[in-house]
């Protein structure tokens, strides 16, 4: 299960990215919003980045018209590894390295083709498991 949350600034993007989901067979939750009325990020940033931690969804995607500040958001919760990506070697490395949980995305930043690829990217990358990447996240963990 895919958690996904925007604010009104990435509200267009996310229906896209279901749209895409929905094409893969892919479960998704809607944590909100539902228009392109101002609404404030961290509500719908929190919501999906708490979910992931919980274990109720596996991988989170948060979107904002920047993507800045829902990743700041999502990453306040502890157990969130939120990385903003704008390419996909970065949506690539952040899986393979970081173990990244959650994607967040610009919705005013990245172009519709660009993002979905990004969402491939991530969500079909796995973590690489090597040792040097588990200790890196491990110390990211620690308080």
């Amino acid at each position: 299960m895919i958690g996904i949350g925007c604010d009104h600034g990435g509200y267009e993007l996310k229906k896209e990215i279901e749209a895409y989901l929905d094409q893969r067979g892919l479960e998704y939750k809607d944590f909100g919003c539902d228009s392109t009325e101002a609404v404030d990020y961290p509500v719908y940033g929190k919501k999906v980045a708490h979910a992931v931690a919980s274990g109720e969804c596996e991988k989170g995607i948060v979107i904002c018209g920047t993507g800045i500040g829902i990743s700041i958001t999502a990453n306040k919760v502890p157990g969130i590894r939120a990385a903003l990506c704008t390419d996909c070697f970065s949506a690539q490395a952040t899986r393979e390295h970081n173990d990244a949980n959650v994607l967040a995305l610009g919705g005013r930043v990245v172009g519709v083709g660009l993002a979905l690829k990004i969402v491939e990217t991530f969500l079909d990358t796995p973590f690489s498991g090597d040792e040097r990447h588990m200790r890196r996240v491990r110390m990211i963990e620690e308080n």
